[in-house]
């Protein structure tokens, strides 16, 4: 009899305790893939701060490898896996899931928490909100660039800032840029081009010297077609670029710096952008915070990170009020 008493007790014990303890569920939104380094860097950023606290399960809308007729599809499916999971919070990792998923999710009661937007969120319909709050990705365009004549230590005059033709390369053209192709930034004359064809990227990277630039600003490159209209691998045009440059390249994002890569700068992080999102969704699912007294946050401190290979290229010793704070790598 005691026997079965205690069969009994450790079922009931096994039946009850699984709701008890059963781990919140998170959903994480990729606007990208999980091979693009800038996912990878915000979804450490993420894991550093939920451990293992939470169960995260993940869906990539994918796009930065396919058209942009195709992102209001993914962003179906990515719907239906929020229905069928039914997450306890959902993360929207940049602006093409906010975009496609927001307005939708506005209408739930589910948490949701945005990072690595470079719109403003209100113009993604989510306003009013009582569920939708995040992090915003401000590129340190603006005070990047003056940095690089103390990197390079001469007068820099013209500077050549290349991006592809994506969502995100359109709304920085627009919020950093005014819609204007051309700026100054401390005296420096900066022109932005939006390219979404490979070999006419390359045909800007072969003339960039004859064009009078002194140096090269590669911002994002990952949504580049062929003439034939085949996707160009990032990893493909990052290293072409950088070693058919004529004049240094430099970067705004972390992912772009390193061997074969861009010399570096002062550049965003993905790890801290995960960092914040996952603060933020902790707090809304272990306190009694509600989502609606949450205010957007801004990851603007940037990062002195700089590649030791092509410092050694180019012949660069770094000012020392720089080297000071610089992070170098490989």
């Amino acid at each position: 009899m005691k026997k079965v008493l205690c069969f009994a007790l450790y079922i009931i014990l096994l039946f009850f305790s699984f709701p008890i303890f059963a781990k919140q569920k998170i959903l994480i939104i990729e606007s990208y893939h999980s091979q693009h380094s800038w996912d990878q860097s915000y979804i450490e950023g993420i894991k550093s701060v939920l451990n293992d606290d939470f169960e995260l399960i993940y869906f990539q809308i994918n796009g930065k490898r396919i058209a942009k007729y195709q992102y209001q599809q993914q962003a179906n499916l990515a719907w239906e896996f929020f229905e069928e999971k039914q997450p306890d919070l959902v993360i929207l990792g940049d602006d093409i899931a906010l975009l496609h998923l927001g307005e939708r999710l506005n209408q739930t009661q589910t948490p949701v928490i945005y990072l690595g937007i470079n719109n403003n969120p209100r113009n993604y319909n989510i306003y009013p909100s009582d569920n939708i709050c995040g992090v915003l990705e401000r590129p340190l365009i603006k005070r990047a660039i003056p940095t690089i004549a103390q990197v390079l230590a001469k007068k820099v005059n013209r500077v050549l800032l290349l991006f592809d033709n994506s969502t995100t390369s359109h709304v920085i053209l627009n919020e950093v840029f005014a819609n204007s192709t051309k700026i100054k930034v401390s005296s420096i004359e900066v022109e932005i081009k939006l390219i979404g064809n490979w070999e006419i990227w390359q045909e800007e990277i072969n003339n960039a010297d004859e064009n009078n630039y002194d140096a090269l600003f590669i911002g994002t490159y990952h949504t580049l077609t062929n003439d034939k209209g085949e996707h160009i691998s990032e990893d493909t045009i990052i290293n072409w670029s950088v070693n058919h440059t004529p004049i240094p390249p430099f970067a705004f994002w972390d992912f772009s710096v390193g061997e074969d890569k861009a010399i570096g700068g002062l550049v965003l992080v993905g790890f801290e952008q995960g960092k914040i999102a996952a603060e933020m969704a902790k707090e809304v699912l272990t306190t009694d915070k509600k989502m609606s007294l949450l205010r957007p946050r801004t990851a603007q401190r940037g990062q002195y990170i700089f590649s030791r290979h092509g410092l050694q290229k180019y012949g660069i010793t770094l000012p020392e009020d720089i080297a000071a704070k610089a992070t170098l790598i490989d």
